[in-house]
């Protein structure tokens, strides 16, 4: 994993860096193996279908250390997106919405009521959970925030939505048609209104939606 900050050099115009941030005090202090960030890496490898790299951080849970670690992976290296998982519950340790509303210049309810919506789906417990997603703003660059959960299959389920397969499926529906999107089909666009790459996704896991005025050809590398 990168643990020193560098500014990575985008191979192509498009190219979008993702920083991946996985919260645990037991993970990090190497009791046992982080699932978090492998499990988003190669959910990433199989949805994304433009080009992109990551910088990856195993981190304490504690609110000074989740803030700096936010602020250095958008300020430092200049990722467009930084997507965390773990600490989000109602335990006393569970601070990661905490330290990322506070490093916040726009917070983005909606990305954290889907997840809620999607999980509820599956376990009721799903109530619990308090991801949020923001923005943070530099003077010459933005980036998208957002919590997920800390469990490999939840984190799947977040972010591809709810399929009728998923839900035991009904007489008339297409087995594995999305029934309830997940929170990554808005993200895309999401960076495009920030100023960051155009990013394309792999349909068959997650349909990016963008408006007709929106939708363009990629650059040419």
């Amino acid at each position: 994993m990168t643990s020193a900050t560098s500014k990575p050099i985008r191979r192509h115009p498009d190219e979008i860096v993702i920083g991946l941030v996985s919260i645990s005090d037991r993970a990090s202090a190497g009791v046992y193996e982080d699932k978090g960030i492998p499990a988003l890496q190669e959910w990433l490898g199989a949805a994304l279908s433009s080009p992109w790299q990551v910088l990856t951080r195993l981190i304490q849970d504690d609110a000074p250390t989740i803030s700096a670690t936010l602020i250095e992976l958008v300020d430092e290296a200049g990722c467009d997106l930084v997507l965390t998982t773990g600490g989000t519950g109602p335990s006393r340790r569970d601070v990661t919405p905490e330290a990322t509303i506070a490093v916040a210049t726009k917070e983005l309810p909606g990305f954290g009521e889907q997840m809620r919506q999607i999980s509820l789906n599956f376990v009721p417990t799903a109530i619990l959970s308090r991801q949020v997603a923001v923005i943070r703003e530099t003077a010459d660059h933005a980036a998208l925030i957002i919590n997920l959960p800390g469990q490999p299959k939840s984190i799947r389920e977040t972010l591809e939505g709810l399929r009728e397969t998923d839900a035991g499926g009904d007489a008339g529906g297409t087995a594995g048609a999305v029934k309830v999107p997940g929170i990554f089909a808005a993200v895309p666009y999401c960076i495009d209104l920030i100023g960051g790459p155009y990013v394309e996704t792999n349909a068959d896991v997650v349909k990016a939606f963008r408006p007709k005025n929106a939708v363009r050809a990629p650059r040419p590398a």
